[in-house]
């Protein structure tokens, strides 16, 4: 396993460059533009669909390698956030490369906008391209260049932020990572001790987080007032390309969770805090084993935990065994926490390798096993688009995505014994069903709360605390934070996609629903569910999210009446475990 891209002197070119320099720096504006510049001349003289065609191959080409120099540099940083080189590295690029980058791409991206070639090209391969072309052209403003160069340096910070945080425990510097182990001990005031000294370090950073997401919040409205928009929430939706739901819809989905999911989840409490003879839970009581058995331990070192992965793989499908040992074999793998790497996991695809790379803080707890396999959902998506050369084709809806991972998380579900015994692997999955339902009042919540948020651009910290207090009302568990209401306020903290990625959450949700019908799929037909995924993943960004949905067997739909049945087959499911 890589802890520092060590994969950089050893990946090529999935094909071989016909346009870009083998030879150039990729972190030299200097070098970059006479591509572009070349570009932009060579339109002229695109004059059919064919040298159209090449044309956006070659853009393609350029696209591509520029993502991925931005991608091995955002991976560097966040596998080791303390190392001054590599921030100076990656902030490099977001200062000098990306602002001229937006630019010169709009320029090419306008001329495709404005040809009426454009319609000659096939519409079952190009048409949602196109769709986001326009999009694209209609949204851009070249006065937010700066202001998004501004929100990349402070979403770099909150990374460093968290990744700073340590605590002393029994003598020893520990992560709170690794301090969230503890959390999952059977007896309680270790427990306790391990959660308050969690909370307690998070809040010495509390103001300063604070601060940092008015001055994030403020630059994103200023965004959104320079692109006509009242709010940034209505900016987003269309930046997003949220063309096949609402805002409205959304709440929808906050009502649906809140009635249909809530209610289960503390139910599943309640059950808890009887089977622990507790009065009331509190915080340090949630991810124990209630019948106060010892933690599930899936491994003990990085490379008990990548074999037991892969005899998962195997007996899911040898195919996806096959991709997964072509991350193992190129160290495409980070997984071990430490001090200074940034806070949770992600997958990141080498765009022109045209392969992926997965980033995660494992421990040893059974949520690591949950990580490894979601991440390589998106890996295995990356890898299924590989035989597509135009880089704009190969990606999809970010909703999509999720369902490419979430769905790798419950069809992997029946193999989990390769990490345990029979009873210890019972066990893991009830605390994965457990984990689903949790999730999804956890995901209303945060939507809600970015809802609020950007449709309140002038709120006061206070306010903000109190609506968060308010959704927790709404969609939190029966917990009790009693001498601990900071820690309850600042909870959003800990949350990453609120300060990096605003609005990119209630995709969980709506790929969670997509999941559960391609499990249910695979209980009913494993070898037709399994070709439908594969199928599904394969056709990149070249179909609707709805029709990509239906390409893997499931309807995209997020209304109550989709939601109450999946809700009862989750519970039903999990009462088949007790």
């Amino acid at each position: 396993m890589t802890q520092s891209a060590a994969f950089d002197s050893a990946l090529k070119p999935y094909r071989q460059r016909q346009f870009v320099p083998a030879q150039i720096d990729l972190g030299s504006w200097e070098q970059i533009a006479p591509l572009f510049d070349s570009l932009e001349k060579q339109f002229a003289s695109v004059d059919s669909l064919y040298t159209l065609e090449q044309w956006l191959d070659r853009w393609s080409e350029l696209s591509a390698a520029l993502s991925e120099e931005n991608s091995r540099r955002y991976i560097s940083m966040t596998c080791q956030t303390d190392d001054p080189a590599r921030e100076k590295c990656y902030l490099d690029f977001i200062e000098k490369i990306d602002p001229n980058l937006k630019s010169a791409n709009f320029k090419l991206t306008k001329l495709l906008s404005a040809s009426p070639l454009k319609k000659q090209l096939p519409a079952q391969r190009y048409s949602t391209h196109i769709r986001s072309v326009d999009n694209y052209v209609e949204l851009f403003r070249e006065e937010n260049i700066p202001v998004e160069t501004e929100i990349a340096k402070l979403s770099q910070s909150y990374q460093k932020t968290i990744g700073a945080m340590t605590v002393n425990y029994q003598g020893e510097e520990k992560t709170l990572t690794q301090m969230s182990r503890l959390l999952e001990e059977p007896e309680r005031k270790l427990r306790e001790e391990a959660w308050t000294l969690i909370a307690g370090r998070r809040l010495q950073d509390t103001d300063s987080l604070d601060q940092a997401f008015d001055d994030l919040r403020k630059l994103r409205a200023q965004i959104a007032r320079n692109s006509g928009f009242e709010n940034f929430r209505d900016y987003t939706f269309r930046n997003f390309e949220r063309f096949d739901y609402t805002p409205a819809d959304c709440e929808a989905f906050h009502e649906a969770v809140a009635e249909c999911f809530v209610p289960i989840a503390r139910e599943l409490q309640t059950k808890r805090a009887e089977k622990m003879g507790l009065d009331k839970l509190r915080p340090w009581d949630l991810s124990v084993d209630p019948d106060n058995l010892a933690p599930l331990k899936p491994f003990t070192t990085a490379d008990d935990f990548l074999e037991k992965a892969d005899r998962v793989f195997a007996r899911l499908d040898k195919g996806l065994q096959e991709e997964f040992q072509i991350l193992v074999r190129n160290n495409l793998l980070d997984l071990e926490n430490r001090k200074g790497k940034a806070p949770g996991g992600y997958q990141s695809t080498l765009s022109e390798s045209r392969l992926p790379f997965i980033f995660m803080n494992a421990v040893g707890v059974q949520r690591d096993v949950e990580t490894l396999v979601h991440e390589a959902g998106h890996a295995f998506h990356a890898l299924a688009t590989r035989e597509e050369d135009l880089y704009f084709l190969r990606g999809a809806p970010i909703e999509f995505c999720e369902v490419a991972s979430m769905s790798m998380e419950l069809l992997t579900s029946s193999f989990l014994e390769e990490f345990y015994s029979p009873d210890e692997a019972k066990r893991a999955r009830k605390v994965h069903l457990e984990g689903i339902i949790k999730v999804f009042p956890w995901i209303a919540q945060v939507d809600a709360f970015q809802h609020w948020i950007y449709t309140h651009p002038d709120h006061t910290v206070e306010e903000r605390r109190a609506a968060w207090r308010k959704l927790h009302a709404r969609f939190g568990g029966i917990e009790d934070y009693s001498g601990f209401e900071p820690a309850l306020e600042s909870a959003w903290h800990r949350q990453l996609h609120i300060f990096e990625y605003p609005f990119y959450y209630i995709e969980y949700g709506i790929a969670q629903l997509g999941a559960l019908q391609v499990w249910q799929n695979y209980r009913r037909d494993p070898r037709k569910a399994l070709a439908d995924y594969k199928s599904g993943l394969s056709l990149g960004s070249k179909a609707t999210l709805p029709d990509l949905f239906k390409a893997v067997g499931a309807k995209f739909d997020f209304s109550k009446s989709a939601i109450a049945p999946l809700a009862q087959f989750v519970r039903d499911e999990l009462n088949a475990l007790e």
